[in-house]
């Protein structure tokens, strides 16, 4: 998830875009359509993370991006060319309604664990323009985080359209200047004989096996590519789908592998594992690279532009999810009416400000947890496990789709979709079940209680909520929103 770290379909966007592309003229080429991708799923939030495995990063990215980014590329390109309407579509047609819904909700219920976890990367980067030590901070980070989401909640529900091309920018400014500048310094430091904090020889290209945990960090790889799918709407835009989509998206793969290796190997030469902050690691690196080469006045303004593409991302997606839900709710009359509400600006105030309250409490765990690094991996781990449901469901609706609608029309058809699609779900359960395990930075805490914090998010965000919206619903419900014309709230 990315600079945007794009989390959900937005239907009527989607329709409408499908119908555009499939109309007439094409209107995209496919290297345009590759750096779209790029620009939704490429990040540096994640570089730390990897950064830790130094040179092995590398395999820990090759790895998800086979199994995982890929298949999940290439399978939403034929589901977008044959269903408008998104994830929630391409569900219900293949499986059914109700898990039509299970998925649309995960898309939005992630969200509720990847802000607060994107705000703390924000937190700790505003850090080190005050003073670095709060990095680690639990009681800043959750303030930051508080203020930041309900200012955010404040722009959005007033229909604010200004700050929307922020976030096209958001690959240029909070990411390829700022990686650019952090390898070509990491490259000029090793230059000029300066040793690497991680080993680069051949003997540490493959993860150190200390049982199943030395793993684990593969599974924030899966969030960090999700995204991929929001593009393939798009499909149908171009000159010959056939062969176009897929050079585009390998194009895209091979970008979004660079954006991500190279920046964490950066990192990996200059700051050591065991200091490596999972939220400021960036801003260490920039810190330890400005100060060793006498310009450490740059490191506010790396920071900055770290900053404004994070916010920007953050305030123009911050509706999206919440909308797509709120779509489909509207329709089918899945939400209760107070949530199904829109205020004066036509936006769905009721639905942010319940998500608000829900990132609030979860922000105030940074304050009762010492250590940020873990509270932060213990959200973005929550975060992946939901949005993992939302690809078992899509993987298992593509096959269905292709067995029971084999003539459905579509724009591109994926070589071999049974090999692709069980690739894409045993992957998926596999990051699942990995999911569970501590990492190996977390040896000194409980397993059972790490456990029960993972499994506990995932059920009750990812099953119960939905399970309840979907055993409680009424018919009024689907009524009140038929009848509804907006207003205040």
């Amino acid at each position: 998830m990315s600079s945007m770290d794009v989390p959900a379909d937005l239907p009527k966007q989607q329709s409408a875009a499908s119908r555009a592309g499939s109309a007439a003229t094409p209107t995209l080429t496919w290297v345009t359509l590759a750096l779209m991708t790029t620009s939704s799923v490429a990040s540096l939030r994640a570089a730390p993370t990897m950064a830790v495995y130094g040179l092995a990063c590398v395999f820990l990215y090759l790895v998800p991006a086979i199994v995982f980014l890929l298949p999940t590329a290439l399978v939403s390109a034929e589901l977008a060319s044959g269903w408008s309407g998104g994830v929630y579509r391409w569900v219900a047609e293949g499986l059914s309604k109700p898990l039509g819904f299970l998925a649309v909700w995960c898309q939005f219920a992630m969200t509720i664990f990847y802000y607060p976890s994107l705000l703390a990367f924000v937190a700790s980067t505003i850090a080190y323009i005050i003073d670095p030590a709060l990095a680690s901070n639990g009681l800043y980070t959750a303030i930051v985080i508080m203020v930041l989401y309900w200012t955010g909640v404040w722009v959005s529900s007033r229909g604010t359209k200004a700050l929307a091309g922020l976030a096209s920018w958001g690959l240029i400014i909070g990411t390829l200047i700022p990686g650019t500048v952090l390898v070509v310094l990491g490259m000029i430091f090793l230059g000029q004989g300066n040793p690497s904090a991680a080993p680069m020889d051949s003997s540490h290209l493959l993860p150190q096996w200390t049982g199943l945990a030395s793993l684990v960090l593969i599974v924030n790889n899966f969030l960090s590519y999700s995204g991929m799918e929001m593009n393939a709407v798009h499909v149908s835009s171009l000159k010959d789908p056939a062969k176009e989509y897929p050079k585009s998206m390998f194009l895209a793969v091979g970008l979004v592998l660079l954006i991500f290796i190279l920046p964490a190997l950066a990192i990996s030469w200059v700051v050591p594992a065991d200091q490596l902050s999972l939220t400021a690691g960036v801003m260490q690196a920039f810190e330890a690279f400005f100060s060793y080469f006498g310009v450490g006045w740059m490191t506010p303004i790396a920071a900055v532009m770290l900053i404004s593409a994070s916010l920007g991302g953050m305030l123009t997606w911050l509706a999206g999810p919440s909308k797509g839900l709120l779509e489909i709710s509207r329709q089918e009359g899945y939400l209760p009416p107070f949530l199904q509400k829109l205020n004066k600006y036509g936006i769905q105030q009721n639905i942010l400000v319940t998500q608000g309250v829900v990132t609030s409490v979860i922000a105030l765990m940074y304050a009762f947890i010492p250590n940020v690094s873990s509270v932060y991996w213990i959200f973005s781990t929550i975060t992946t496990q939901v949005y993992l449901i939302v690809y078992l469901l899509m993987f298992a609706a593509a096959m269905r789709l292709r067995k029971s609608q084999p003539d459905h029309p579509r724009g591109y058809r994926v070589p071999a979709i049974g090999l692709v699609c069980t690739v894409g779900l045993l992957s998926s359960l596999a990051a699942l079940a990995i999911g569970f395990v501590p990492p190996s930075q977390f040896g000194t805490g409980s397993v059972w209680s790490y456990v029960l914090m993972i499994g506990g998010g995932l059920t009750v965000l990812g099953l119960l909520i939905p399970w309840a919206f979907l055993k409680f619903r009424k018919p009024s419900w689907r009524t009140a929103a038929a009848e509804s014309t907006g207003g205040p709230s």
